[in-house]
């Protein structure tokens, strides 16, 4: 049986979670049908896939050393059957029946006696388009790992992958040793040490980020419900490129523009004032390195203004420019979102007493995550079925009512945005206001032609 330590920031994201605060992450993914396709060799085929993947079959147990630590274990005794489960919608549209449910299956957090993930196969009862909601829990993977853990169920990445799969659940994995031999010793002190001093570096930066007046953005702040609604929106990728290529800087800079500008539509159209200050993302960034290792977070983060108060969209897109361009300067170990940083560099201990304090001050650092979540750029599919688009889902963190993720496929941004339920039960009015921002930054941005 393998084992493996939860990485100290794994180990986090598993002692912030509770019932009010579920620490998963997740997708989901909608479908055309294919003739002669149907809904029960569909869900076989997802159990199938799922168990063949070796990550999902691994859960969460303590461990004696390092004191208050844990470790992934195989679950001998795992059935892919109570982690994939079909539900037929009701009639109706189909995308608006598949988010409301998504967004009651979000609420629930997954059992910590098994592995933490689970697959929802939603199809309706004619012919017509199918989903697959994925849930994982943070300390199973960030969002790069999600995704190409979650790939293993399409045909493509399941094909190829074949091969390898056969010959590596043959091959014994030895057990891992977590006392360090004599020679060791020293080498890890010295690590130690330089550790240590990260940390300080660090903290004290994320202490002069945090705030302590937090009545200017409380249209996004709430005290949680353990209610999630889930709203679904598409952009036009080209128009995204189009805007880049004139006002300079990166996509996701144009993205995030587009986000600050649709949350001024929001706000002004809920009757209420603007906040006095711009409210706070937290943008995360991946750390890890390309051939590194393939498990565990690796992620720091960037903190960022949402110029709101701006009416002047390119304006907002010139701020938010300048203000990814100053994060990208400082690099990832300065201000609020070096936290996850921080993270790596804390006893297991520290985490397993410390989360839920550290949970409970998330709202001093940070009022809404944005993130982005990577895809193949390859044409996908699912028993032959070809994915139409992919949703993805970020966890909400202690004191906060909305969480924005967005990807990129088959030439469409796909914004997934998570909510307390109580706290944005007017959801949907916000994802149409990403539309209509995107639409009239484009009507104010020269044309330029595209590349040929």
């Amino acid at each position: 049986m393998s084992t493996e330590l939860l990485a100290p920031l794994d180990l986090a994201f598993w002692h912030l979670e509770s019932d009010a605060h579920p620490m998963h992450l997740g997708a989901l993914a909608v479908f055309d049908p294919a003739p002669g396709v149907s809904a029960p060799q569909l869900l076989d085929l997802l159990g199938a896939r799922a168990a063949a993947i070796p990550r999902l079959r691994m859960r969460v147990r303590d461990v004696l050393l390092p004191v208050g630590g844990a470790a992934w274990f195989t679950d001998k005794d795992f059935e892919v059957q109570r982690h994939v489960t079909r539900v037929v919608l009701p009639g109706g549209d189909f995308l608006t029946e598949a988010g409301r449910l998504a967004g009651e299956l979000m609420e629930q957090p997954l059992g910590r006696g098994l592995p933490p993930w689970r697959m929802y196969l939603l199809d309706s009862p004619g012919d017509g388009p199918f989903a697959v909601l994925v849930k994982l829990h943070h300390a199973l993977a960030d969002g790069m790992r999600a995704v190409a853990i979650g790939a293993g169920i399409f045909d493509q990445i399941a094909s190829a992958g074949a091969g390898r799969g056969a010959v590596n659940r043959r091959t014994p994995v030895p057990p891992r040793s977590w006392l360090p031999g004599p020679y060791e010793v020293a080498g890890m002190a010295r690590e130690r040490l330089g550790e240590v001093g990260r940390a300080l570096g660090v903290g004290a930066s994320v202490v002069r980020a945090s705030r302590l007046d937090l009545r200017a953005t409380t249209a996004l702040a709430a005290r949680s419900s353990g209610t999630r609604r889930l709203a679904t929106a598409e952009l036009d990728a080209a128009t995204v490129q189009r805007i880049r290529r004139t006002e300079g800087g990166t996509a996701n800079d144009v993205l995030l523009a587009v986000v600050a500008g649709a949350l001024r539509r929001w706000m002004l159209e809920r009757g209420g004032p603007l906040p006095g200050a711009d409210p706070r993302a937290l943008v995360p960034v991946s750390r890890r390195r390309p051939g590194g290792a393939a498990t565990g977070n690796k992620l720091s983060a960037y903190l960022l203004g949402l110029p709101v108060g701006e009416p002047d969209p390119r304006e907002r897109l010139r701020l938010v420019r300048t203000g990814m361009n100053r994060n990208k300067a400082a690099g990832p170990l300065r201000g609020a979102g070096a936290v996850a940083v921080l993270a790596d560099q804390l006893p297991a201990l520290a985490h397993r007493f410390g989360a839920p304090l550290a949970g409970n001050a998330a709202r001093m650092l940070f009022d809404i995550l944005v993130t982005s979540v990577p895809l193949p750029r390859s044409a996908l599919s699912l028993g032959g079925c070809p994915l139409r688009a992919v949703y993805p889902m970020a966890p909400l963190a202690r004191g906060q009512a909305l969480a924005i993720a967005l990807s990129n496929y088959g030439g469409r941004v796909q914004v997934g945005l998570v909510a307390d339920g109580k706290a944005l039960p007017d959801l949907d009015r916000l994802a149409t206001a990403l539309r209509e921002e995107l639409r009239d930054l484009h009507a104010l941005v020269p044309t330029v032609p595209a590349p040929a």
